[in-house]
């Protein structure tokens, strides 16, 4: 008696038996994950991959993908799991040991990168649950899909087609109601926190700080417009209720404030532009909102900050860190610890319950989201997420403007064009906005009424367009007297630089 070799059908059976029995194992992992309170494993593997890719790949990322990377990410997580899955049933089809140990080393890869993660919430019980729903789903599963295709000896080989229905349906089964408890189960990051109203309102936005020109950014961000860049894969679901911000290291009485005590204290309200490392010239990675929150100097001076600490340490809940100089946190700029933007209560993307809003630095080193800890310290002795991955310790925003109206390649007519976009020099203020066409004379730019040295401000410019193909540029003078750099700088280590043009047609 010899053992023959599947036919093609076979084949096609066990690959469709790799893809079912793997993916009902992931779905039934990731069902307990979210009863259990912990990372699943498809956001587990695609955080490590996060942590594991070279600087330039996540720039190149950014540059491509814009906001939309993580979700790329995690299709690519996805689709490599369906090839390795695909090709793992295809061999199972004549070689079930050699299908079954590669769905075990998957389930140990994704087990380990489960245990590494920072935002574990469940413990190792609760990790170990879902690992343990992967291994019976996704091992059990594709032992019993792959023994009703076994190859038999003697007259030749078939399909038990009744037994790989019953495994099939099963399977698929259990795969289901994994995926209904993932997508059903958790919590609803943002109800019931109640947000008093600021002790402190923000000034009424001045008449006259932007331009009726169609196109032009908005002076405050509607929230759901607003860019976000962070490592989270998936979004922290942190209750309010029990949260808590810990201020550690230098200071002489560490705190542990919960949200009900900070809300408790006098809330101030604020206009301010944040803006993302990655932001590339002319990028949209930033965006100005209204912000409610508490001073972070305060909760410091409370702390009692010792002698020789020139940084503070932030952590969120996901394990993220970045490094804000000491003396940004207690100058007149007036950083926050903010709970509220645009008039309601952080949304979970935004950084639910609590963040830091810190006026003049990328966010990479100021605005940590899901914030637990400040941990006063120096830059001497401690490093943070970002600049182990080589960019700088101290990042202030660069003086910087965009061409918003026309956009690139717009097809415009002769005649009267209005040219418009926005300028910021945050702490210092925008003194004056140039704008030329064809590398001719600048030309200065009719600039919005100031809301405050803390937020972009608005510039318009009518042009005399004449027919054919042109480039606008535009560039901007800060009060200090410094005009904006022609240089082209990429963003690391410490932001993009340069100016910003656009090439148009007029007919």
């Amino acid at each position: 008696m010899t053992t023959t070799s599947p036919s093609r059908g076979q084949r096609v059976a066990g690959a469709f038996s790799g893809l079912l029995a793997g993916g009902a194992g992931v779905l039934a992992g990731e069902g307990l994950a979210q009863l259990l309170d912990v990372t699943g494993p498809v956001v587990a593997v695609g955080n490590r991959a996060v942590d594991l890719t070279p600087r330039p790949v996540k720039e190149w990322a950014i540059e491509t993908f814009g906001q939309a990377d993580k979700a790329v990410l995690l299709g690519g997580v996805v689709l490599t799991l369906v090839v390795l899955l695909l090709a793992l049933g295809w061999v199972g089809a004549r070689h079930r040991a050699v299908a079954l140990g590669g769905i075990t080393l998957l389930v140990a890869i994704a087990a380990l990168a489960m245990v590494l993660d920072p935002a574990q919430g469940g413990g190792a019980p609760a990790v170990a649950a879902s690992v343990a729903g992967m291994l019976v789903v996704g091992i059990g599963g594709l032992a019993w899909l792959l023994s009703s295709l076994l190859v038999r000896t003697g007259e030749g080989a078939g399909l038990d087609r009744r037994r790989f229905l019953l495994a099939t349906s099963s399977v698929a089964a259990l795969g289901a109601a994994g995926g209904a408890t993932r997508t059903l189960g958790g919590s609803t990051p943002g109800d019931g926190l109640d947000l008093p109203a600021p002790a402190m309102p923000a000034e009424p936005v001045p008449d006259g700080v932007s331009f009726d020109v169609d196109g032009l950014t908005a002076h405050v961000t509607p929230t759901q417009d607003f860019y976000r860049v962070d490592t989270a894969l998936q979004v922290p679901a942190v209750a309010a209720g029990s949260h808590v911000l810990r201020i550690t290291g230098m200071v002489d009485e560490p705190l542990e404030l919960t949200m009900g005590d900070l809300l408790s204290r006098e809330l101030v309200e604020r206009r301010i532009t944040l803006t993302c490392v990655s932001n590339q010239v002319g990028g949209d990675l930033l965006g100005t909102a209204t912000w409610i929150g508490i001073p972070v100097r305060e909760l410091l001076a409370e702390a009692g900050v010792q002698p020789g600490a020139d940084a503070v340490r932030s952590v969120s809940t996901d394990g993220y860190t970045a490094g804000t100089p000491l003396d940004v946190l207690t100058d007149d700029r007036e950083a926050l610890l903010a709970v509220g933007m645009n008039g309601g209560p952080l949304p979970a993307e935004h950084g639910y319950p609590l963040r830091m809003v810190t006026p003049g630095l990328y966010g990479y080193v100021s605005a940590t989201k899901w914030l637990t800890e400040l941990e006063v310290t120096r830059f001497a002795d401690f490093t943070a997420y970002w600049t182990d991955r080589g960019y700088a310790a101290k990042a202030p925003i660069k003086l910087s403007s965009r061409i918003d109206v026309p956009g690139s390649f717009a097809q415009l007519e002769a005649g009267e064009v209005t040219v418009a976009g926005v300028a910021w020099a945050q702490t210092v203020g925008i003194e004056r906005v140039q704008v030329r066409a064809d590398e001719g004379e600048w030309q200065d730019a009719e600039l919005g009424v100031e809301d405050s040295d803390q937020t972009w401000r608005a510039w318009r410019w009518t042009w005399s367009a004449e027919p054919g193909s042109h480039r606008l540029e535009v560039r901007a003078t800060d009060r200090a007297g410094q005009t904006q750099t022609s240089r082209r700088e990429p963003i690391a280590p410490d932001g993009s630089t340069g100016w910003h043009s656009v090439t148009v047609t007029v007919s």
